[in-house]
């Protein structure tokens, strides 16, 4: 079996037709009959679709199965999908993926086990057929606890009949972003033992074994307490327990021609946030093994770039893989560490950790950036509960100057609007960086405070001044010799509640802007 077939979650192959005996039913996301009719692959399932609508009239906007004549599917069986109004300003491409994920859980109810997937497309949403695609997927993944057991897969092999999308295409996007979600959610809905530092490590190394991204791991505590003194203090706790010891993953893709752009991640690991000494209580620590998506976004958006080889692109990616314990011998508030940049820092709260996990590696990123071709630094964590409240379901991207003056936040928006992945643009002000001056003479910077982000004014802006001031990113400015464009993306929730599957979020927004274009 090839790398990339154990890492989908059914075989994907383009269908010939609805027609096509190879499959054993048709599920079909639509949002008009009449449009459905419209398209030659699919108007012989109009008048058994109208006649069954004029005794339900609610199938046009829910999910249904549906009986038809063996002539026109083998299978006799279609099941059609509603994806409900997509005409009023605030409708948008997602309402096909919510569909499609209803269809497919349908068909697996119904016995279903290798379905034809057919989306009518919309002149609105360029990318509906993807889209709906990548939501039908959605149910069929398996945790990677319950693979390790040997558990089947849930359906054998999915058809995809491109509409007016190009169905070679189609299949293999689908198996990009199948492959790299599957990474992405292997490891950032991974139990704190099951993916604890030491296993992500091992597994990133199995999944990239023999592929088009070199893999490095710093493991020895000695070196990263040397190296990313921060991210030390973060694990201090923790590597008493071997099983718990941190990682620093490295991840490498180099097109091997002429760099047009090079894309310099660093990932959120904390594999479970007990919110150190400053213990999280009431139940608020349930979810916590989450807080690593950033690190699993990282390895998610790795997986595409080993699949679809993207040209003239080079990007480095870290994955800080630590343990947020507490203990004996935890970090505590009050402590002031010198981090890598030469930047004293005065912890004020041990459960603002992500920062801090990410801030010494950053600042490598920084002292490589100078040097690598037109160079987009970024952060992507689950940082703050006050993302969570302004945005929802959303993740927020804040610019510095350099990549403003691009508009990069704009940009992604648009690439995420697309694609079915809402991004929020947040902007910074003077005061998030003077909110972290330090109050101490013996410290350059604070940390944070001692509340709640959610009880804080610019709650989720002001994590990312300080990842510029204590990486000295905040010197590469516009007005310097040097800029630099730098990133900080807050992902909050954006993949959705504990203990639900995640849908690994903002990485279509991510590969659809950096990577699809350039294969």
């Amino acid at each position: 079996m090839s790398s990339i077939l154990r890492l989908l979650s059914a075989e994907l192959h383009p269908a010939k037709s609805v027609a096509d005996s190879a499959f054993d039913g048709v599920i079909v996301v639509g949002h008009c009959l009449k449009e459905l009719k419209a398209q030659a692959s699919l108007a012989g399932l109009y008048n058994t679709l109208e006649s069954y609508f004029q005794i339900n009239a609610g199938a046009r906007d829910s999910t249904s199965l549906i009986p038809i004549d063996k002539s026109i599917v083998p299978s006799g069986r279609i099941i059609y999908s509603g994806t409900g109004p997509v005409h009023r300003d605030f409708d948008d491409v997602r309402r096909y993926s919510t569909a499609a994920q209803a269809g497919m859980r349908m068909a697996l109810s119904a016995g279903i086990r290798a379905p034809i997937l057919a989306t009518v497309p919309h002149k609105r949403f360029a990318q509906a057929e993807l889209v709906s695609a990548l939501g039908s997927l959605h149910p069929l993944y398996i945790p990677i606890n319950v693979r390790d057991d040997g558990c089947p897969r849930r359906m054998e092999k999915l058809g995809f009949l491109g509409v007016q999308y190009d169905q070679k295409t189609l299949v293999r996007l689908a198996e990009a972003f199948e492959a790299s979600f599957t990474v992405c959610r292997d490891v950032g809905d991974g139990d704190p033992q099951r993916m604890a530092p030491p296993r992500v490590a091992e597994y990133i190394e199995k999944v990239f074994k023999d592929g088009n991204v070199k893999i490095s791991v710093v493991s020895d505590p000695e070196e990263i307490k040397k190296d990313y003194p921060m991210m030390a203090a973060v694990n201090r706790c923790a590597n008493h327990v071997i099983a718990h010891q941190a990682r620093l993953i490295k991840l490498e893709y180099d097109s091997g021609d002429a760099v047009s752009e090079t894309v310099m991640m660093v990932g959120k690991g904390v594999t479970i946030d007990t919110g150190g000494a400053d213990v999280k209580t009431g139940g608020h620590m349930f979810g916590m093994s989450r807080d690593k998506y950033g690190s699993a976004i990282v390895g998610g958006f790795f997986k595409a770039l080993d699949v679809l080889k993207p040209k003239n692109f080079k990007a480095v990616g870290y994955m800080c893989m630590v343990r947020n314990s507490i203990g004996s011998d935890a970090y505590t508030c009050d402590e002031i560490i010198k981090c890598r940049s030469g930047k004293r820092i005065h912890i004020y709260n041990t459960d603002a950790e992500g920062r801090l996990t990410m801030l010494d590696p950053l600042t490598q990123m920084r002292e490589m950036a100078v040097d690598e071709v037109n160079a987009h630094l970024m952060t992507i964590a689950t940082l703050t509960g006050h993302e969570v409240l302004t945005h929802g379901f959303h993740g927020a991207c804040m610019d510095n100057g350099p990549a403003q003056r691009e508009k990069y936040g704009y940009k992604l928006q648009n690439t995420g609007d697309e694609y079915g992945q809402p991004v929020e643009v947040d902007r910074l002000k003077s005061e998030d960086f003077k909110f972290h001056l330090a109050e101490s003479p013996a410290a350059d910077l604070r940390q944070g405070n001692t509340i709640p982000s959610t009880q804080t004014l610019r709650g989720h802006h002001t994590p990312a001044a300080f990842l510029q001031m204590a990486s000295r990113i905040d010197e590469h400015g516009n007005d310097s010799e040097k800029p630099l464009k730098y990133s900080h993306l807050d992902i909050g929730s954006a993949m959705g509640d504990m203990p639900d599957v995640t849908y690994p979020n903002p990485l279509v927004a991510l590969v659809a802007h950096h990577v699809i274009p350039r294969s």
